[in-house]
């Protein structure tokens, strides 16, 4: 992976969900900081999330999920990223997540959920402090 230049982060809609306000808020937020964004769009499958930021050389993916199906789709594109030696690219996810998944989420291996309400500079400031931590 890259060590240099800005950091470089996948926004991502799996599924079925229609809703993408909230995927576009946070990444106008991150290239407002000075990252790289790719945002992917609408009905996304795991399998084009984890090509796309393998092919774009990514450091990290921001998953928006409101359609009730955090749980395999977040599972989906961590155990993707693992098949394809690319675990060092840190999975994040935001939308409407149930308190009680949230630990779930984090045993398979999503770093950090947002829920609604999280002032964009709270993520922000965590991207830039957790993801390309090996850099």
């Amino acid at each position: 992976m890259g060590v240099s230049g800005p950091i470089r982060v996948v926004v991502a809609k799996p599924g079925l969900d229609g809703h993408d306000r909230g995927a576009k808020v946070i990444a106008r937020a991150l290239r407002d900081a000075g990252m790289e964004v790719i945002y992917t769009g609408l009905h996304q499958t795991p399998e084009q999330i984890v090509d796309t930021a393998i092919q774009e050389d990514a450091d990290g993916i921001g998953l928006s999920i409101l359609s009730g199906a955090h749980m395999t789709l977040c599972a989906r594109v961590v155990e993707l990223l693992k098949e394809r030696d690319a675990a060092d690219i840190v999975v994040f996810g935001g939308g409407i997540i149930p308190d009680a998944d949230i630990p779930l989420l984090k045993d398979l291996g999503v770093a950090e959920i947002f829920t609604p309400g999280t002032p964009t500079t709270d993520v922000v400031a965590w991207v830039e402090g957790h993801v390309r931590q090996a850099a």
